[in-house]
């Protein structure tokens, strides 16, 4: 671990710490015959996901339509196939974790096989092979071991999350290879910069669709991501085999 992770690793705790304190304290306004039970920080959640909503349009958007607008086609697939190819490797060691052989296995080959024949990643050899991905966090492995999720929580840039994926948040930056594997701290933001804009480029079709569709974009994401995140846990307790 370098210096600049050291110093950076009780700031960001002191952060989250204060995020779930301030939405804890704005909790208790959420009340009434129309509040989710899921939700009882919506207010909080509301104000937060109107301002990366005002970040999205103003900053990731743009850039996300212009990468993709430059960036041959080929090349995105390949950036996306070798980040995703680094998550399939922590998806593995969650899958250890939870007790859970087959996806351990199936995500330990899908890493070996692109690492080694896919040049780094960048080729997805392992998906034309037919091994398949499921991508696992350590908020999965809590879930897994029954720790319920709590409240919904919306985190600033971060977008979608709960009670217990933001206490996961720690270890998984710590299994983060990009952003632990890379010291340069030039080289690490730029790799880090470039996985946001590539994630928000593939979402765009997607969110063209929900500002068309959705009469209220807020509660349409947060049922979304409960819904999914819902199925995960229970294929993750082997509730469920259907989840991505």
């Amino acid at each position: 671990m370098t210096m600049h992770t050291r110093r950076c690793m009780p700031a960001r705790r002191a952060t989250a710490g204060l995020l779930l304190g301030a939405a804890l304290t704005l909790g208790g306004c959420a009340t009434g015959p129309q509040a989710h039970p899921a939700d009882p920080l919506e207010p909080f959640n509301r104000g937060v996901f109107q301002f990366n909503e005002a970040v999205d349009a103003a900053v990731l958007k743009p850039v996300a339509t212009g990468y993709t607008h430059v960036v041959p086609s080929p090349v995105r697939t390949g950036v996306r196939n070798f980040f995703a190819n680094w998550r399939d490797l922590w998806s593995a060691v969650n899958a250890v974790l939870q007790a859970r052989p087959q996806p351990a296995a199936e995500n330990t080959m899908r890493f070996a096989v692109n690492t080694v024949f896919g040049f780094g990643g960048l080729l997805d050899i392992a998906t034309e092979m037919g091994i398949p991905r499921t991508t696992l966090d350590f908020g999965h492995t809590l879930g897994r071991w029954g720790v319920p999720a709590g409240p919904y929580l919306v985190l600033p840039l971060l977008g979608p999350s709960s009670v217990r994926e933001t206490v996961a948040l720690p270890v998984d930056r710590r299994g983060d290879a990009v952003a632990q594997g890379i010291d340069d701290v030039a080289t690490r933001n730029t790799a880090q910069g470039l996985r946001v804009v590539d994630t928000r480029a593939g979402l765009l079709r997607a969110g063209d669709l929900l500002e068309q569709a959705a009469l209220d974009k807020y509660s349409f994401t947060r049922d979304a991501y409960l819904a999914r995140r819902q199925r995960q846990v229970q294929a993750a307790r082997g509730e469920d085999e259907a989840a991505d």
